[in-house]
Order: C-alpha cells, then structure tokens, then sequence
C-alpha cells in the first residue's frame, strides 16, 4: 500500500506540472499576440523530461490570431526540444525558453486578413522595402506611400497604393508572382507597375528577398483569396 500511494503522489505530481507548464505555455503565448480566439496546447514529454524543464514535443493551435498587427486565420506548429525555466514557472514566475526552438509549422491567411493587416508597421515596411527595390532610386524613396488594397490569385499577388505628393494623390498597383528560390528566399517575377493607369519601365530581371537562416520555407502557396505557408523557423529566446 505505502507503494502504490507513492506511486499515486509521483503521478499526481507529474500531472499538476503538466497542467501548471500548460498553462503557462499558453499564457506566454497569449502574451505575444494582441487577440486569439482559439488556441489549443498538447504537450508530450516524460516524468523525468518534464521535472527538468525539457520537453521534446509541443503542439500548438490557433485560429484569428493577430501578432504585431497581422491577422492570421490560422496556424498550426509543432516544436521540440524546448528548453524551459521549469523552476521558476512552478514557483508562479512567467515562463521563458532557455534555448532557441525549432518549430515546424503551417500558417494560413486569406485575403481579409492581409487587408486588416495593411496598417500594421510590419506589413508596410515590408512593402515598402519591396517597392524601393522595384522602383527607379528617384522615384519614391522620400514620398509617403498609403497601402490601400492586396488582391491574391494564382502565384501571384496585386497591390494597390496612393504615392501623395505636394500637387495630387497617383494611384499605384503593382503585380507580380510569389514564388520560393529557396528554402530561405522569396522570388518576384513578372512584375509590373501601373502609376496612375500608366505602366512604368522597370528591370525585368527577378527580384529575390533574403527571409534569414532562421527560417526555412518548404511550401509557399497563393490561390485566389488565401495564401498558405508551410515550413520551420527558429524561435529564440
């Protein structure tokens, strides 16, 4: 009997850990995004993995996330080999990662969500760092730029902007297919470029962005309306 109630405290313990680092799991997660209506967090680990801070396996689900401004319908990601300050977490402290994490995983966005998103400062830097690479050096680097609209086909994306200037508002629509070059950078081909219904010479060579060594794109889907992403990125701590 002593043995079967030791036994019976040793499970009963491992279980208020995993409830305490799910938890904690999901409040950390909480804590990165603005608004999540959906988020569900499966954890494996063993007894001894879990009483160390290690756990080599996390499943991570959410829908209508919003990061930094940008609106995800939903995202799927498994991590592993997560290290974690098990300590201070069970002592009620805010959970941190001790070590960088590789997580794989798959991020849907549609159309509407990518329209949310065109005031957040991390979509229109990115975009406007795309147009001064596409546009001549003196056309627009010191005119302020309104992203007005992003329409998704097949492979290939529109998108719709005001140039303001001293005189008048030009409309501007750019278009071009999204592809990968690689694992870790995005190729524009095709490209072209209406400034107030008038199309502008442009380089017709192909335009690569550099995406870094912490992300690795395996799949890089547009069909109309939706765009898919699937692939790893590391998460530092």
């Amino acid at each position: 009997m002593p043995e079967k109630n030791s036994q019976a405290k040793g499970a009963n313990k491992i279980r208020i850990i995993t409830n305490v680092l799910t938890t904690a799991l999901k409040l950390w997660l909480r804590a990165q995004v603005s608004h999540l209506s959906q988020l569900e967090v499966d954890i494996k680990a063993s007894d001894r993995q879990l009483l160390s801070g290690s756990i080599p396996w996390v499943s991570i689900a959410a829908s209508n996330a919003v990061y930094q401004g940008l609106h995800i319908k939903q995202i799927q990601l498994v991590a592993e080999k997560i290290q974690v300050n098990i300590g201070g977490v069970l002592k009620g402290q805010p959970l941190r990662l001790l070590a960088p994490v590789p997580v794989v995983g798959e991020l849907l966005v549609d159309e509407k969500d990518l329209n949310s998103s065109l005031s957040s400062e991390l979509l229109s830097t990115g975009l406007n760092e795309v147009l001064v690479q596409l546009l001549p050096e003196n056309c627009r680097q010191s005119q302020p730029i309104s992203w007005q609209k992003i329409i998704l086909e097949n492979q290939r994306i529109i998108l719709a902007a005001i140039v303001a200037r001293s005189s008048e508002n030009t409309p501007l629509e750019i278009s071009l297919d999204l592809n990968l070059s690689s694992n870790h950078a995005l190729r524009l081909s095709h490209i072209q470029v209406l400034e107030n219904g008038t199309s502008l010479v442009l380089n017709k060579d192909d335009y690569h962005i550099d995406l870094g060594s912490d992300v690795e794109i395996e799949e890089l889907s547009l069909i109309p309306a939706q765009l898919v992403c699937r692939g790893k990125i590391n998460v530092n701590p």
